[in-house]
Parts: C-alpha cells; structure tokens; sequence
C-alpha cells in the first residue's frame, strides 16, 4: 500500500486553473521533491493533500484511508511543515511540542519521551524552555519538523520549508529529512522552486502550471525534459507557457 496516493486532482479559484487532473503517488523510503517555479499550483497541491481545500476532482488516499471520508484518520498518517510559520511565537519549545502532542492524543509519558527525544536529535535540548519567537529562523524551523515528526507519521509533507533560512540552517534542515526518510522509512514530499533542492531527492516530480511534466530520478526527469543537466531542462521546459483558454490563469 501506498502510503500516500492522488488520482485526477483538479481545483480552480472560479475561472482559475490551479491544478489539472495531477496524480502522484508516494513510496516508502523515499524522498520526493516537488519541483515547480512560482505559480505553479505546489501549494495548492498541499492544501489538498492536508484536506485544507477540496479538490473538485479527484480522490487522495493516505495511509489507505480516502481523505474525503475519513479525514480524521487520512490526516493522522501525515506531518507537515508549512510554508508560513505555525508555532505560537510566546510560547516555550517544549510547550509547543506538548500542545501538538496533546491534539494527537498522545499519552502523556510517551509524548514526553518523544519530545526529549526530537529535542536531542535537533540539538534543541537547551531551547525546550524559551519562547519561539526568541529563537532564530533555523531553530524555529528545526522545532517545526520536531513538531511534525512527533507522531512518526508515515508520509512528511514539506511546502518551501528552507525559504528564509541561511545556507548553514537549509543544509541541516535537508540532512534531517534525509535522515528520517533513510531511518524510519518515511515518504516525504518536499516543495520548492530551487533546483539544487530537487538535486538531492531521489525522485523529482516537476509541476508547471498545474500540470506534471515529469517523474523519476533526478537524471531521468532532466533526461525526459530534453537532456542537460536538471536545472537546463527545468528551466527549458517551464520557459513557454503552453496555449490556453486566456481566461484561465494559475493559482500558486
């Protein structure tokens, strides 16, 4: 079973074309980038896949439960790690962390076990105590992928995490994710319109203006774009803007 499946995505804004019938499906152990300039619908795929929005057409399925009709059990199979930041900024670390662990219905010796656990394994262990917005962008970010691996869900969603950050805290932030796809097994989905991103996941899936252009390894997908390296094939393919109804134009 996949851990995460989507057929026919389709979701417009009124006139507006955002997504048009994508389908992906996502493995264990392996860690997928979205790949995808601005306006290309990454995060409207996200707000589908998080039951944020509905899709006016299509199904998704997580951890074998169909979103639409069983969310509550689709949406404990996922973590997530928003674009825009979503910890409460005066509150410490740890009771972030604890709130979260609180909405899972977490027991209480093993949330607390948990998070001293994320806090070691994210060098946070002197932070647990401070308030969020005392810490720096890479901390705030490492407390979030703490707070979104606190349940050891089964399939990371990861929309423009590294936006902001400074090369030292993009770097850690990306060997995290390699960690826990290769220790746990996880399927993550990582969003970005950074091409030296994409280069470091095993599969790439490339979204232009709503559509999928192509799925494979990194080498592949440049292959199957026209040859080159990853980010000449990326950039080629997503130069021309494909004809269509002038009416229609992409949601991001």
């Amino acid at each position: 079973m996949a851990p995460l499946r989507a057929n026919g995505l389709v979701k417009r804004y009124g006139a507006r074309l955002a997504l048009d019938h994508v389908g992906l499906e996502l493995r264990a152990g392996e860690w997928t980038a979205l790949l995808g300039p601005n306006g290309a619908g990454k995060s409207t795929l996200f707000a589908l896949l998080t039951g944020l929005f509905a899709a006016d057409e299509g199904a998704i399925e997580i951890g074998g439960h169909d979103l639409a009709h069983a969310p509550a059990r689709a949406l404990r199979e996922i973590g997530v790690v928003y674009q825009q930041q979503a910890l409460d900024l005066d509150l410490s670390v740890e009771r972030n962390l604890r709130f979260h662990a609180a909405l899972h219905g977490l027991p209480g010796a093993w949330a607390a076990a948990r998070i001293d656990a994320a806090l070691a394994a994210h060098g946070l262990a002197t932070e647990r105590r401070r308030a969020v917005r005392e810490l720096s962008g890479g901390n705030r970010r490492k407390v979030e992928l703490a707070r979104a691996l606190l349940h050891a869900p089964r399939v990371l969603l990861m929309d423009e995490p590294t936006v902001g950050l400074d090369p030292r805290s993009r770097h850690d932030l990306l060997q995290a994710i390699a960690a826990d796809v290769r220790e746990r097994g996880s399927a993550v989905l990582w969003a970005t319109h950074l091409v030296e991103e994409a280069a470091q996941a095993d599969r790439v899936l490339v979204l232009h203006q709503g559509r999928l252009l192509a799925d494979g390894a990194p080498a592949a997908v440049a292959g199957a774009l026209g040859g080159g390296s990853l980010e000449q094939a990326f950039l080629r393919a997503t130069a021309a803007r494909p004809t269509k109804d002038p009416s229609q134009k992409e949601a991001a």
